[in-house]
């Protein structure tokens, strides 16, 4: 848990005008879940398989030098929890998703056909299957949780099986005996780092992957903006103001404690939001590091496009299936940097030198909406903020020590003269 201070630094500084915005309700412990949303999401995988070790390039748990990051009573948890079918079908049905996932694949079929393509996290097998119809000479659908014996079935219905072979096992644990051309991984959770399957999309990435391959997507990134949304609190909170003519004003601290406590998982539209979106963090899935996930921190500093209550934060991301800068000097654009006045203008989000060369899969408030929908940080209490009224501060992503799983989130803003601090857990 994050110690409650504020750093004398950036205009969030300490002393009288900081404090919590809205401590005093019910002693925050940060716990719970993720309002909204359903069990698990950003990964799913991993345990022991049933067969696969009858193909001789694979064999499962075999001893291998280096050390094996353990599987917790978390992780055997969060595995069964991607077992269940409602899951895997909320994915797929997600057509944002999936189709541009399967054209991404095709795409990139000249990188596929012929070649050895792992899927870290195969869930049902479908991205497995593309990569089987884009050609590919043989693929290792890995999974840890029992839905990969599903997997396996319809490999068999799509008679695959000579081309797919599922594994039933951590990445950490189970062993392929080649290296493969390329990854191909959803890994993204909420706020897209919530559950921490990047970190196995790095092993499978050390372990296997030949100098130069490619990783589908191959970069991510992460945004944040400050938003309105008046009716979201109108209908948590001011609702409590007249009940069939009862005044139960009284409950209005507890409401705003039980519904802006902890992240929610909800769609907002581009209206909602009062400023161009900051850059948190811009992954490239080619060097990132495992380290660099523990804690990410970025400041930043937005001016209000409009005068308007302002409600909290919004979290959101892309990711673009583009050819590694090794391969390629003009598909991807690197990341967006911040102007010389600090100031947040990310008007050119998403616009690359060849736009076509790059398919974007974005869960951006003004795009089709996906699953993911957007993570809104609320405060317990709105903002009034006036049209080009700065907003500035940071934002911390901490892995949980108690599950790496989990995100803890520490913010600092101010606004008008006053600082604020609100920190929460997404569970």
């Amino acid at each position: 848990m994050f110690q409650s201070t504020i750093g004398d630094n950036g205009g969030a500084g300490a002393g009288e005008g900081a404090f919590h915005n809205g401590s005093n309700y019910g002693g925050f412990s940060g716990g719970g879940h993720v309002t909204g949303r359903r069990p698990g999401r950003g990964s799913r995988r991993r345990f022991r398989d049933e067969d696969g070790g009858s193909n001789p390039r694979v064999s499962q748990l075999q001893d291998k030098e280096g050390p094996i990051s353990p599987c917790t009573d978390f992780d055997v948890a969060y595995f069964n929890s991607y077992a269940h079918l409602g899951i895997h079908e909320e994915m797929i049905k997600d057509r944002v998703r999936t189709e541009t996932y399967r054209n991404a694949i095709f795409q990139h079929q000249d990188r596929i056909a012929g070649k050895v393509v792992v899927d870290v996290g195969c869930g049902t097998g479908i991205l497995s299957i593309f990569c089987a119809q884009a050609g590919a000479r043989r693929v290792y659908a890995v999974d840890a949780s029992d839905i990969a014996v599903q997997a396996n079935e319809v490999v068999k219905a799509n008679n695959l099986s000579e081309t797919v072979i599922v594994l039933h096992g951590r990445v950490e644990d189970v062993e392929i005996d080649e290296k493969v051309d390329v990854i191909v991984s959803e890994w993204m959770g909420y706020m897209l780092l919530y559950e921490s399957m990047l970190g196995s999309v790095i092993t499978a990435r050390d372990r296997w992957l030949k100098p130069g391959g490619l990783i589908l997507p191959s970069y991510a990134t992460l945004y944040m903006a400050p938003v309105s949304y008046p009716e979201r609190y109108s209908e948590s909170v001011d609702f409590w103001r007249n009940v069939y003519g009862i005044d139960m004003s009284a409950m209005m601290p507890l409401a705003k404690q039980c519904a802006f406590e902890e992240p929610s998982v909800e769609m907002i539209n581009g209206e909602n939001v009062l400023t161009w979106p900051h850059v948190v963090k811009h992954v490239d899935c080619s060097t990132i590091t495992t380290h660099e996930l523990e804690s990410i921190s970025t400041r930043f500093k937005f001016k209000s496009m409009m005068r308007a209550p302002f409600h909290g934060f919004a979290f959101w991301f892309d990711v673009d299936f583009g050819v590694p800068a090794i391969h390629s000097s003009s598909n991807n654009a690197p990341p967006i940097e911040a102007p010389e006045d600090g100031i947040t203008d990310t008007s050119k989000r998403k616009k690359r030198p060849n736009p076509g060369e790059a398919l974007v899969l974005s869960t951006a408030p003004e795009d089709p909406p996906t699953h993911w929908q957007q993570t809104l940080i609320y405060f317990y209490d709105p903002i009034d903020v006036e049209q080009d009224q700065l907003i500035e501060g940071s934002v911390t992503l901490t892995q949980s020590k108690e599950n790496a799983r989990f995100m803890n989130i520490h913010l600092e803003y101010a606004s008008g003269g006053r600082s604020f601090v609100k920190e929460s857990v997404m569970r």
